[in-house]
């Protein structure tokens, strides 16, 4: 991972050969501004992404496994995956984040 940083474009295409290469299953590249937000990413979209995939990495890097990354504030923290899993976390149709979503043009699924 340490050969990994730097400001250069495709570490993550790197990081995926080397993850098939170690442990012989594949490794697929999510780009999470898109995959979380829909549509284009935004600056925002980009440091968010930036901040998960590092304390991502960082975690790997300290032997933690079994976890979730939860951006909490200005923190980033391991959330164990028993705690998570099966659980649903719902936003009411008329939350702000919905009108802003549609606003936007996020696809909601309806």
């Amino acid at each position: 991972l340490k050969e990994l940083k730097s400001r250069h474009s495709g570490n993550t295409l790197r990081l995926a050969n080397q993850l098939e290469e170690l442990t012989g299953l594949e490794a697929r590249v999510t780009i999470l501004g898109h995959l979380q937000r829909g549509g284009a990413p935004s600056a925002a979209d980009r440091l968010l992404a930036t901040r998960l995939g590092t304390a991502c990495a960082d975690f790997i890097d300290q032997g933690l496994y079994g976890v979730m990354v939860a951006a909490r504030g200005e923190g980033v923290e391991p959330v164990p995956i028993e705690e998570v899993v099966g659980r649903r976390k719902t936003v009411p149709l008329d939350h702000p984040w919905v009108k802003s979503a549609r606003l936007i043009g996020a696809n909601l699924g309806d």
